[in-house]
């Protein structure tokens, strides 16, 4: 099984704690090795670390751990890694072949989202969003988190702007390679190169389901204060399966 990890971003907002955010410790572990080790807990075996920004340094960092963990670790650049993340997704293509997870390098979460969001077939080229319904989630950064709103399990809108939503968008992916044309479509006829932009693609058609976490616990690390949370977490291992 493999997953994506989207790595390539510049982390502007959490500069003050580290220079490349993937590599920022959490409890003394940096955040990508922490995604990797709760996607193995979630049945990943294979894994493919998008970089871009500062990308030698995260690419030593991952190379490093293929070396003690089970698993196999391929590195593939993003040289456009300052435009929309859909362009991260692009360039894990030549290395993907069949279903794989997308993941973020600053989302820790609990493995078993991993098999919540593979519970069900995916539709023909289609994609499948885990979801959080817990809308006074206090660990939501509100003004920056990606917002969903669903019809069943259906998506109908994504977006970090929407003003009608019912859920937030937790990171977690599980997808055919149907989706690299749903984002190629996206930019050429929206100009739109965004991950969200190919799942509105996706969504258009009908091809974009979600699924709800229920109470599992999700964070995104965007900000010191979020760092500050994750660190807690760690200390209380319940919320977590590994």
């Amino acid at each position: 099984m493999k997953a994506v990890i989207l790595a390539a971003g510049q982390g502007t907002r959490i500069r003050a704690v580290g220079p490349s955010k993937p590599i920022v410790s959490v409890q003394g572990t940096a955040l990508i090795e922490r995604v990797i080790r709760s996607a193995l807990s979630g049945g990943v075996t294979e894994f493919v670390i998008v970089t871009g920004y500062n990308g030698s340094v995260i690419q030593e960092y991952v190379n490093n751990l293929a070396n003690i963990l089970p698993c196999s670790i391929t590195c593939a650049d993003n040289p456009n890694w300052h435009l929309g993340n859909g362009q991260s997704v692009l360039a894990a293509k030549p290395h993907t072949d069949g279903p794989f997870h997308i993941l973020m390098a600053d989302h820790i979460f609990d493995p078993q989202i991993l098999n919540i969001v593979r519970q069900e077939p995916l539709l023909n080229d289609g994609a499948r969003l885990a979801v959080d319904y817990r809308l006074q989630n206090p660990n939501v950064d509100i003004d920056d988190v990606t917002k969903v709103l669903s019809k069943e399990d259906k998506i109908v809108a994504i977006g970090k702007q929407i003003t009608r939503f019912n859920a937030f968008d937790t990171g977690v992916f599980w997808c055919t390679p149907g989706l690299f044309s749903a984002l190629e479509e996206s930019i050429i006829s929206n100009d739109d190169d965004s991950l969200s932009g190919g799942i509105r693609t996706l969504a258009a058609e009908g091809k974009m389901t979600c699924c709800d976490i229920g109470d599992r616990a999700w964070i995104d690390i965007d900000t010191p204060a979020l760092l500050s949370v994750a660190n807690e977490w760690m200390i209380d291992r319940k919320k977590f399966s590994v």
